[in-house]
């Protein structure tokens, strides 16, 4: 058996990672196996992925239940549907609270969609004012995350 990588091979499943989008990707024969992941999280992103998921459903609000003085474009909304996580680890502090300014491309937040942590950047400069969803809760495709003003 043979401990030689083949380079082609990890080559070509790389451009085939690059084409999908995806987050990582697994080939695997009888006797070997290869995982490429792309570098989207940091360690302390990944750690997120050993809390439990609740599973309660709590009325998740959407921009138009949102108060009618919010212009659209104050609002974050989701990128995707997966688990909104607050903090960067268990341990960690928010990444931001109300109140705090953020500059456009920071991040505020991340989504987990299919055991990736995705960063979520804020879409403008401004200061948070609201924040529309808890912890570990279910988030939906559009869904208003927060607001900044």
């Amino acid at each position: 058996m043979s401990h030689e990588v083949d380079s082609d091979l990890v080559r070509r499943l790389a451009a085939l990672l690059e084409e999908t989008g995806l987050g990582e990707l697994e080939y695997a024969t009888n006797d070997w196996k290869i995982r490429l992941a792309r570098p989207t999280t940091s360690a302390l992103l990944e750690t997120n992925m050993n809390i439990p998921v609740t599973t309660t459903h709590a009325p998740m609000p959407n921009t138009e239940e949102l108060n009618p003085e919010h212009q659209d474009d104050q609002i974050l909304k989701s990128p995707m549907v997966g688990t909104a996580y607050l903090t960067p680890d268990p341990s960690s502090s928010p990444f931001v609270n109300i109140g705090d300014r953020v500059e456009q491309g920071d991040t505020v937040m991340i989504i987990e969609a299919m055991k990736v942590m995705n960063p979520i950047l804020a879409h403008r400069s401004g200061v948070v004012t609201e924040i529309l969803v808890k912890a570990s809760e279910p988030v939906e495709f559009n869904q208003g995350l927060l607001i900044i003003e």
